[in-house]
């Protein structure tokens, strides 16, 4: 397994039917999501060219994972050059091993982390935790995830299954410097959390990050935030450390001209990141005095390899097909088994991880298909298509197999599929009553077969039209 399943989660199914009975979590999902899809829409349609933009933004991604390796052997040129240091990682196992030693050489046991979902997808928190060192999140939303022994459930906003009064006795709880009177007034929350994190900010030596891009031409890294929380992490430690994707990596400094846009718009509806930092090695007098650059495969070579599955890989990590799809806003982000939840990660995690599992086999099968998802994607992602080309490799149980062979066999042949027909129809009572295979029939009513097929009623009425 090339990254962490959530330990203890059911399929998808089983997963999404406890969620959906959740009144408090849906009517939650439903105001967030609901109020970022708006705002989003109306950012985008500011731009009138947004759709050459997010075309631009799908040619670049396709051209640089296309010339995936060239790139990143540049970027770790440039950035040997600036002064950093760069890791090779093949899964998660190897990036965890690789950060642990760089934080347990620097003699320290806590560092403060960045938000990011690389390191939710190798499980850093918890490989540190085995080797004694704490890692504290500084976003807010991760904060409250942290905080309330608790799991992210969506890209953007980790804690949207989460109201204020939740929040509010978490921090309680959790939050020895939060005040006996703290209120879920929205000013209060984040003031308590400010006051939490800023000791941990000056006291901090190390700090892990990911990365949202890289731009190979000059070694350059680029953190995007709206908090400020991601800037106090990567300028004032003494050691930086950063795990990233390949994926990530962009051609050049021209190519952010794109993604700077379509970023912010389609995530937060910002017409532009409130933090987006830059660093480019090591700068004398300047942020940290050793960086490190932790490049994470974990499955993206072998997804790179996928004609139709690859495209996954130009994901930005913009969350807007969670904010519009139907089934996300009903059974949230935990019912997928994932770091990534939602329509991407339908598509991302089971060929990260493989279809080996019942969690991963499950997920292409989290959808209705409507197409909303591939709608807002600001890089074009198809994911129908890539969900219906998941469900074609997904393991299938006996009773499955054996009923598709027998329609594949009848539907290949004009006359194999009449017999099947009048079979059907002089058979209708039993076909009302056939339960297998389960996976389809459990959720499924079995049409009941007309007494005569479209074919018969053709061949015996054709003279008459």
């Amino acid at each position: 397994m090339s990254m962490p399943t959530y330990l203890g989660m059911p399929p998808f199914p089983d997963a999404a039917r406890e969620a959906v009975a959740d009144t408090r979590l849906r009517r939650n999902l439903a105001r967030a999501t609901g109020t970022i899809r708006e705002r989003r829409a109306a950012a985008v349609a500011e731009l009138a060219d947004w759709d050459e933009l997010r075309e631009c933004a799908k040619q670049i991604k396709d051209h640089t994972l296309g010339h995936l390796g060239h790139y990143l052997r540049m970027l770790e040129e440039r950035v040997t050059a600036a002064g950093g240091v760069v890791h090779w990682a093949r899964d998660a196992a190897e990036a965890n091993a690789i950060v642990t030693r760089l934080v347990r050489e620097t003699g320290e046991t806590e560092v403060v982390k960045v938000k990011s979902m690389a390191t939710q997808e190798i499980g850093l928190n918890e490989a540190l935790a085995e080797a004694g060192i704490a890692a504290v999140e500084t976003d807010l939303a991760e904060l409250i995830v942290q905080l309330g022994d608790d799991r992210p459930s969506h890209l953007l906003v980790p804690a949207i299954h989460r109201n204020r009064a939740e929040i509010r006795e978490i921090f309680r709880r959790a939050m020895p410097s939060a005040p006996a009177d703290l209120t879920d007034d929205p000013a209060a929350l984040a003031e308590a959390a400010r006051r939490h994190l800023r000791a941990r900010f000056l006291a901090a030596r190390v700090a892990v990050s990911g990365a949202n891009f890289a731009v190979a031409e000059t070694g350059t890294v680029l953190v995007v935030e709206s908090e400020g929380n991601g800037r106090m992490c990567l300028t004032l430690p003494e050691t930086l450390i950063t795990v990233m994707g390949i994926e990530k990596v962009l051609p050049t400094a021209r190519d952010l001209e794109v993604f700077l846009q379509v970023l912010p718009r389609s995530s937060t509806a910002e017409r532009m990141n409130p933090y987006t930092s830059a660093w480019t090695g090591v700068t004398p007098g300047d942020g940290p005095r050793a960086f490190h650059l932790v490049l994470l495969d974990n499955g993206r070579t072998a997804t790179l390899a996928d004609a139709v599955g690859r495209q996954a890989l130009r994901c930005i990590r913009c969350s807007a097909c969670l904010n519009v799809c139907p089934v996300y806003a009903r059974a949230g982000g935990h019912a997928y088994g994932s770091p990534y939840p939602g329509p991407i990660g339908a598509i991302l995690s089971p060929q990260l991880r493989g279809l080996g599992s019942d969690v991963d086999a499950s997920l292409p099968f989290a959808s209705s298909l409507c197409g909303a998802c591939y709608e807002v994607c600001p890089v074009a992602i198809d994911i129908p298509e890539v969900l219906v080309h998941l469900r074609g490799k997904a393991p299938k149980k006996p009773s499955e197999r054996l009923a598709m062979g027998l329609a594949g066999a009848a539907l290949a042949s004009p006359r194999r599929l009449a017999a099947a027909q009048f079979a059907a129809g002089r058979s209708r009572r039993a076909v009302r009553r056939l339960r297998a295979p389960r996976a389809w029939t459990d959720t499924r009513d079995v049409p009941v077969p007309p007494a005569q097929s479209f074919r018969a009623w053709w061949k015996a009425n054709r003279d008459r039209t």
